[in-house]
């Protein structure tokens, strides 16, 4: 009995121990998923197929993903192609030692997440466990510093323009390679120094600049420095107080280098100015659109028209108001464009109804798509060309016409003297035949004085005359003989006008031969218009005006010429005389004409000139 007792006490102990041991187990068991399901970090507990058994509620939260999605695959599954050495390099691992650390990247279809990872071996029974923390946002970050770091390095060390960082007293606490190169020290040297150590002069600017940084806290500006070496420098400079952890930043820019290529340029474009001013020939420039940009001062006194008439006008407008057709503007900007230049001659008529004619030269885009084109008037060199072909012409005829009229002059004499006779002898009427001769006679005599005014200068006497009234007396000397034509006269006279220095008889002579020549070329009659009035540069502006056929251009440059002439029995020596008389008078004549409206002769004759006259 006692030894049942005892048995039984045992196996109550047994039980009574077996109990505890099973609580205690229940307990682990609910402390071991306590910490799976509750933890913070993610766990992952995969088979040695590397298929996932379970994960924790963290895990599945982290990657956004459904827990029984997860279960059953593959750890290949989640992890990017990519980074699968990642897993090979694990597996190899788990085979030499119980655990292993990394980071491991998770795709959860949308997004990858990166992990920074424990794995060690769970049991006997081939199972893993994985505990993976995210690191996302702080790889970010590292990423964020790294780049940073690079940009700093990007921006200070590796900067074109100097950068120097300083306390508040001055003292230069770093510097990038570019400050050393423009203080001329080495970086060293540059730590033991104060930026103000390097400004030339301590100036009211300088103590200005100073006092404005530190109330704004920032200040851009330029001042003269002075390296070790002795070398002056224009610096601009970027101040910026309490930049990075407290110190003060300053940014420096070399500009000494553009200082002295603008003073260059400002230098070159004086002398750009005072070469393009001070050009004896006329300068004009312009743009790809042919719009006048500049003009020089002979250009416009050539022209006959201000700088500020001129800039912004069209080159086509300016010439097609001087009479350039627009086939003659085509042919020179075909030229232009295809050798780049083109020169020539051309005439212009100015506003002033004044004809001048030019010699010109273009050039194409000479800088920055500015053409040029350059000008002279060789309107004077023209004129004096012609008056020398005439001068020897007339030298030659003068020679001619001396020795014909002394020839013909004797035997003139004595035809003269022989017809009287005859006339006074003769019984019968001959009287039409006697007038014939006798006028024809006279004719030929006019011719021969009309010769020896050419062979010789003629003695006059220039004074002041009303030329109005020479004009209104010759006018009134040809009236009778314009009504036989049945032509009449206009005139307008101008009051007031200057006296003129001129030789009265030599003057009618002029106005006779152009009067006389208007109204035989108006067989039909009409009006011959007659104006006088003040003109430009000290001359009086005489015009005579006929309503005839007009002349073609071709023949109104021989006009004045030797013999030449638009008259069926015409010699052209009227038109002669009268060009030699203006000439003398230092006037000049221009003829303007149009075919089947008439012609008009100017003529130019100076007021001022009386010392020359005498």
């Amino acid at each position: 009995m006692v030894i049942m007792n005892q048995e039984i006490r045992r196996l109550y102990a047994r039980i009574e121990t077996l109990e505890k041991e099973n609580n205690i187990l229940a307990n682990n068991h609910s402390l071991k998923y306590n910490i799976f399901s509750r933890s913070n970090d993610g766990i992952l507990i995969f088979d040695s197929q590397e298929r996932i058994v379970d994960v924790n509620p963290s895990f599945a939260e982290s990657i956004k993903t459904d827990k029984q999605h997860l279960i059953g695959r593959r750890l290949s599954d989640i992890v990017p192609k990519n980074r699968h050495f990642k897993l090979e390099k694990q597996r190899e691992l788990l085979k030499k030692k119980e655990s292993v650390r990394g980071i491991l990247p998770i795709y959860n279809g949308r997004t990858i997440i990166e992990f920074d990872f424990t794995t060690s071996i769970l049991n006997e029974d081939g199972l893993y466990m994985c505990i993976l923390r995210d690191v996302t946002s702080k790889r970010l970050l590292e990423r964020k510093v790294k780049k940073n770091e690079e940009l700093y390095a990007d921006l200070f060390i590796e900067a074109l323009d100097g950068i120097i960082f300083w306390r508040g007293n001055g003292e230069i606490i770093d510097a990038n390679e570019a400050a050393c190169r423009i203080f001329e020290c080495t970086h060293d040297e540059l730590l033991n120094k104060k930026i103000k150590d390097f400004v030339y002069e301590k100036s009211e600017r300088y103590k200005s600049i100073v006092k404005e940084m530190f109330v704004k806290g920032s200040i851009r500006d330029e001042l003269v420095f002075l390296m070790p070496n002795g070398q002056f420098k224009s610096l601009e400079f970027t101040v910026k107080l309490n930049s990075v952890e407290g110190y003060h930043m300053t940014i420096f820019r070399n500009v000494s280098e553009r200082h002295a290529m603008e003073k260059s340029l400002r230098e070159s474009e004086q002398k750009f100015r005072m070469i393009f001013e001070g050009a004896l020939e006329g300068i004009l420039l312009w743009n790809n659109q042919f719009e006048i940009v500049d003009i020089n001062q002979s250009g416009q006194r050539m022209l006959q028209m201000t700088k500020k008439e001129l800039i912004g006008v069209s080159l086509h407008s300016i010439l097609n108001d001087c009479n350039i057709t627009d086939d003659e503007l085509k042919e020179q900007i075909k030229n232009i464009h295809s050798a780049g230049q083109s020169d020539g001659n051309l005439s212009i008529t100015l506003k002033s109804g004044r004809k001048k004619f030019f010699e010109f030269s273009n050039k194409l885009n000479i800088f920055s798509n500015i053409s040029m084109t350059t000008f002279k008037d060789i309107t004077e060199k023209l004129e004096m060309e012609e008056q020398l072909r005439k001068s020897d012409t007339l030298h030659v005829i003068g020679e001619l016409a001396a020795g014909i009229a002394h020839e013909i002059r004797n035997p003139m004499t004595a035809l003269k003297g022989f017809i009287q006779l005859l006339e006074d002898s003769v019984k019968e009427d001959h009287t039409m035949y006697f007038n014939v001769i006798t006028t024809e006679l006279s004719r030929i005599d006019s011719i021969i004085n009309e010769f020896l005014i050419l062979a010789k200068p003629q003695a006059v006497k220039f004074v002041e005359k009303d030329i109005s009234q020479i004009m209104k007396e010759t006018v009134d000397l040809l009236s009778a003989q314009a009504v036989l034509h049945n032509v009449q006269f206009r005139t307008y006279y101008e009051k007031n006008l200057p006296n003129v220095f001129c030789e009265s008889n030599q003057m009618k002579k002029v106005f006779i031969n152009i009067i006389k020549n208007a109204i035989e070329v108006m067989p039909k009659g009409g009006y011959i218009t007659v104006s006088i009035q003040k003109g430009f540069d000290h001359k009086v502006h005489i015009s005579i005006r006929d309503e005839g056929t007009g002349i073609p251009a071709h023949k109104i440059k021989k006009l004045g010429e030797p013999f030449y002439t638009t008259k069926e029995r015409g010699t052209g020596l009227g038109l002669m005389v009268t060009y030699k008389i203006i000439e003398e008078h230092k006037g000049t004549i221009e003829v303007e004409s149009k075919l089947g409206e008439g012609t008009v002769f100017h003529i130019h004759l100076p007021y001022s000139l009386k010392a020359g006259m005498k």
